[in-house]
């Protein structure tokens, strides 16, 4: 088994509902971190692993203007010029259909001095015409990349139009043969392409979509996703989700360091597993926001209940301590009502992101009065939550005054609506929390139920805690 990466699981909740609560929300956070050899020296990915095939949309969009083309051929080439030697790696032009390049014999070539040379010299004979069909793009990237779970397959993808030359069934049926077998990393150039061509590629094959607002801004885009591409030490990564007989999965969202809905692309094992891949993994953090439906199985209160096991899958096999999301129906409305950070943080962060698309939608069909009104709503949300990263977004679509008026930007581009729409799914990771002491939950010496650390009052009955007693401390 690989031991490359050691993996933390970790469930955050508030597990009391009220009587007849229906729903248990619950955060699962996932940490990997590379192991050391003997020469404490960690674990390192090693390039012979990394198969990367780029993907280049030629249709006769991308010679309007022809920068768009030229930003392409330029970002392709910075993308070889830092695949190590050892990657095996080929570039498929796409248009009404996909057409390998790169090599010659239609396969993976191995990257070297020479090979990188004249792949950059095919990427440079590139031109546009034909049509968009990104799911036979994608089919033939699946075709060439190899289906052992020892490499890490990725690709790369540019476009700057509209998947118009086949269906949206169509473009389903071959995500769902590809999930799984390689990470898409989707990027958007231009004013042309559609937001949800790229977010449903990138949900359904683990990727990140992303999109310039300039095209001199790709070379550092592509660069950046082949170096992640590099740190990436095990190839696929599963949740495993087992359900109790009165608790089903409502939804399964990744939500950091990008918001992406994962449910229908979850695999059903039985009546009560789920799985859920995740792609390929290196040293990082992820949350994942589960919702489960819950049905009281009988009149029991005041009591723990398994709602579901969770645990993380690699080849077949666990790779960390199994960890549970519990329910706890109570009469006791003070723990009912508490809401746990975590959760409150992720739920709170994709209303922002909700608000932000809302407020697109709205201005991309001309309802200026609808897109201010969800920007600013937007805007209070990421305020009041301090969520620094949807303000930075915002700024490029309002103007946020000192006393939190919010101003439409004047002559806002498609550009901008449409990098924005791709940005609010961005939600990077906080820094892992640091294992050590925290305050526990306060109990009450006169009735012995418990409240939360800081609380002056017992929750339930109105006791004052006795202030020059420190609450006590446990090893988390």
């Amino acid at each position: 088994m690989d031991t490359a990466i050691q993996f933390g699981l970790e469930v955050n909740q508030n597990k009391y509902l009220r009587v007849g609560g229906r729903e248990m929300h619950a955060v699962l956070s996932v940490t990997g971190e590379r192991t050391t050899g003997e020469d404490d020296t960690p674990a390192r990915s090693d390039p012979s692993r990394l198969v990367e095939v780029l993907v280049i949309d030629c249709s006769g969009s991308m010679a309007d203007p022809p920068t768009k083309m030229a930003a392409a051929q330029q970002a392709a080439a910075a993308a070889i010029n830092v695949l190590p030697d050892g990657v095996r790696f080929a570039v498929i032009e796409g248009t009404g259909q996909a057409r390998v390049v790169y090599p010659p014999a239609k396969t993976l070539v191995t990257a070297s001095p020479a090979t990188r040379k004249e792949a950059k010299a095919a990427v440079a004979r590139l031109s546009a015409s034909g049509g968009t069909a990104m799911g036979s793009w994608l089919a033939a990237a699946r075709d060439l990349l190899p289906p052992s779970s020892s490499t890490i397959n990725h690709v790369l993808l540019l476009t700057d139009g509209i998947n118009q030359h086949e269906t949206e069934e169509e473009l389903e049926r071959t995500l769902r043969t590809c999930a799984g077998r390689f990470v898409c990393d989707p990027r958007g150039i231009g004013e042309g392409w559609h937001p949800p061509d790229l977010l449903q590629i990138a949900a359904a094959l683990n990727g990140t979509a992303e999109a310039v607002r300039r095209p001199a801004d790709l070379v550092a885009s592509f660069r950046e996703s082949i170096r992640v591409a590099l740190t990436k030490l095990l190839p696929d990564v599963r949740i495993r989700l087992r359900t109790v007989p009165y608790a089903k999965v409502i939804f399964f969202k990744q939500a950091r360091p990008t918001i992406q809905d994962l449910t229908e692309y979850a695999t059903k094992v039985d009546e009560r597993t789920w799985e859920v891949a995740t792609g390929s993994w290196g040293a990082e953090r992820r949350e994942f926001h589960v919702c489960l439906g819950v049905e009281p199985p009988d009149d029991i209160l005041e009591q723990d209940r398994l709602a579901a096991r969770v645990d993380l899958v690699v080849d077949g096999e666990l790779r960390a301590a199994t960890a549970t999301v519990l329910v706890h129906w109570t009469v006791n409305m003070a723990r009912s009502a508490r809401i746990d950070l975590s959760v409150s943080q992720v739920t709170g962060q994709e209303d922002v992101r909700q608000a932000i698309n809302a407020g697109c939608d709205a201005y991309d069909r001309g309802d200026r009065i609808e897109a201010h009104a969800q920007w600013a709503r937007a805007v209070a949300l990421a305020t009041a939550t301090r969520d620094e990263v949807a303000l930075d977004q915002l700024r490029h679509l309002v103007d946020i005054e000192p006393g939190g008026l919010v101003r439409l930007k004047e002559n806002l581009s498609q550009t901008d609506i449409k990098v924005s729409m791709i940005e609010s799914t961005q939600n990077p990771v906080h820094p892992p929390v640091q294992r050590g002491t925290a305050v526990a939950d306060q109990i009450c010496g006169a009735c012995g139920e418990t409240s939360p650390p800081g609380a002056g009052r017992c929750e339930n009955c109105g006791r004052r805690f006795a202030g020059d007693d420190p609450p006590a401390e446990v090893l988390v």
